[in-house]
């Protein structure tokens, strides 16, 4: 195909439904990854660099307990390594995720994972050394030597792990393992990235279309029922064609999460995952337990989907059609527009942040072969906050984008304002600030007099969102609690146990207002690439309801709430993720922030039945 040109509002391949390769998509819609490196030799050059360099560490081994200042140069080294590693790392996984059949990338990607796990390997015995010296000393030393105080929080976190961090030689044979264990991760992406067979569906015109990341919720949102439930179903199928190696996938990361907690001595898995930032485990578990609770709600809510569908039963493949009769057409420069609109109560600067973000080509913008569905926001100290996202000039891509901004200002914020040692921040507050942006849309757009169908759709978008973070991330928390207890009871994990698992907790969240194939929804978790990211979806739900505690503050109480925020921007990890919240206004330790969220999707839900009787439906 020759080479082509578009400017932002044109007709993308994202509108007309091609999937270019990547060579073919406009320079100005893909993210500026030479900002990083210009070119393949100088990645290859710093990689060589940082490795040579960890040998730099060696040299202070033995040395941390005799004075504050011999440990604040390992320290400051450490952070120098992390980041000079880091910028790699980011380099070679974008690079990768543009395009997962790109041998070149693959193989780059995996070599800046091995040097990561030497890098972990390194500095393994840091931790040990500082718990070595006693605690008083420390103390004495962070408030008496220039620069320490700022690893005051970093030295509270060793200690406060004491009881878990083991001999210097076992945790430098935990990291040198550590790129191995992660293999069923990255098995799991190429499977669904590149090898992943969709096939194909019929589509509105009688065309026959072939499926693929890139396009499958285009088609999950046709207008047309057929063509949305085939879309469904077809895709479920192509999971199920490979449900027993997306079990082994899955199983083996299960395996793994276990074995660190064992290994550490932790009393399960969810407590090895949350307890490093001292999340407690009533924090998950009242999560789902409120999410549970309010599931009459979202029966409610797909009652009234299905008058609006005109469906005599709703079903997973109609969750994401649309209810609008005309749904507005967003072309990306006009939602970029939308989204910093929607920012003004954060302040000029903290727009402009943004706006430069766009003008500096953060963003992947555009679906491409070989590119995930998915959207993320990935970067480090030293470099922009990418992202990608694949743009389909609707309201959901304007919501997606301003989603992943607040994690990229949010990385922006926090790699400017601590050191190497507070990144990465938690996914816990990750998710407020990502979900924040997207209340602040929602808010503005309600706020806009733009007749029915634009009320509609806005509505239905703020609900997706929801749906996804307190409907079925909840679900899937549920879902990997219950993956992770059967390998701590010494059972297997099966791709049928597994799918029987997940349809069960589904059929108690639709009730009877959703008729679903229970084989095809019970394989939908190996759709979530998160899972292999130990008790991290759940995070999304608290994320929600966290932003939109946060989002109702801001708007409401001004610069004193704004100021509190920016704050737990900038602190990064430099602080427990349930105590930054706290003095930012919100306690994620009580049921009440998540019961808040619910009340504020009943107010969608009321509101889209009052629009759905102004048309008789």
């Amino acid at each position: 195909m020759a080479e082509t040109t578009a400017s932002p509002t044109s007709t993308t391949p994202a509108a007309t439904g091609a999937i270019p390769a990547r060579h073919e998509v406009p320079v100005e819609m893909t993210w500026d990854l030479a900002s990083v490196f210009p070119d393949d030799a100088a990645w290859e050059q710093a990689f060589g660099a940082a490795e040579a360099r960890l040998a730099e560490m060696a040299a202070h081994r033995g040395r941390l307990a005799s004075s504050g200042e011999a440990l604040l140069a390992a320290l400051t080294l450490r952070d120098d390594l992390y980041q000079a590693i880091g910028r790699v790392l980011v380099w070679a996984g974008l690079r990768f995720s543009e395009d997962a059949g790109n041998q070149r990338y693959a193989a780059a990607a995996d070599r800046a994972g091995g040097l990561r796990s030497r890098f972990a390997a390194a500095v393994a015995w840091v931790d040990t050394e500082i718990l070595d010296v006693p605690a008083d000393r420390v103390a004495t030393w962070v408030e008496g030597t220039t620069g320490l105080a700022a690893y005051r929080h970093a030295i509270r976190r060793v200690h406060d792990r004491r009881d878990h961090i083991l001999p210097a030689g076992t945790e430098e044979l935990l990291a040198r393992v550590s790129d191995a264990l992660n293999t069923p991760g990255t098995v799991h992406t190429i499977l669904e990235d590149n090898d992943l067979p969709f096939g194909t569906v019929t589509g509105e015109a009688g065309e026959t279309v072939p499926l693929s990341q890139g396009n499958v919720e285009r088609y999950l949102a046709s207008r047309d029922a057929r063509v949305r439930r085939e879309t469904w179903d077809t895709a479920a199928d192509a999971y199920l064609g490979f449900a027993d190696t997306f079990a082994a996938a899955y199983g083996g990361s299960v395996k793994r999460d276990v074995f660190y907690a064992n290994t550490r001595g932790y009393g399960s898995a969810l407590e090895a995952a949350l307890a490093p930032n001292q999340i407690p485990v009533e924090v998950f578990q009242t999560l789902v337990d409120t999410v549970r609770a309010n599931y009459p709600t979202w029966q409610r809510y797909f009652r009234v989907r299905r008058r609006f569908l005109g469906v005599e039963t709703l079903t997973p493949g109609d969750l994401a059609a649309p209810l609008a009769t005309d749904a507005p057409r967003i072309p990306f420069a006009e939602g970029v527009e939308l989204v910093l609109a929607s920012l003004a109560p954060m302040g000029e600067t903290y727009v402009e942040i943004n706006r430069r973000g766009i003008a500096d080509r953060w963003v992947d913008v555009l679906p491409n072969q070989g590119k995930g569905g998915g959207a993320f926001s990935g970067g480090t100290k030293g470099t922009f906050p990418f992202i990608s996202m694949n743009h389909h000039d609707d309201i959901e891509s304007v919501s997606t984008l301003t989603h992943e901004l607040g994690h990229s200002l949010h990385t922006y914020h926090a790699t400017r304002s601590r050191p190497m040692a507070y990144w990465p921040y938690s996914m816990f507050t990750a998710e407020t600030a990502s979900n924040l942006h997207q209340a602040l849309l929602g808010r503005y757009l309600l706020d806009r007099d733009a007749g029915w169908d634009w009320t509609v759709t806005v509505l239905e978008e703020r609900m997706s969102n929801f749906l996804r973070y307190l409907f079925t991330m909840p679900i899937l928390a549920r879902f990997e609690l219950d993956c992770h207890a059967r390998v701590e009871r010494g059972e297997a994990l099966t791709a049928g146990q597994m799918g029987e698992t997940l349809a069960g907790f589904y059929a108690e969240g639709y009730g009877d207002a959703v008729r679903f194939d229970p084989v095809r929804t019970g394989i939908t978790w190996a759709r979530f690439s998160h899972l292999y990211t130990p008790f991290y979806v759940f995070q999304y739900g608290t994320g929600i309801a966290a932003a939109s505690a946060l989002a109702e503050k801001i708007v409401t109480d001004g610069e004193p709430a704004l100021a509190r925020y920016i704050a737990l921007l900038e602190a990064g990890g430099d602080g427990y993720p349930i105590d930054l919240l706290a003095e930012a206004g919100i306690d994620m330790r009580s049921p009440e922030p998540v019961e808040r969220a619910f009340a504020l999707l009943a107010s969608y839900v009321d509101r889209l039945e009052t629009l759905a009787a102004e048309r008789g439906l």
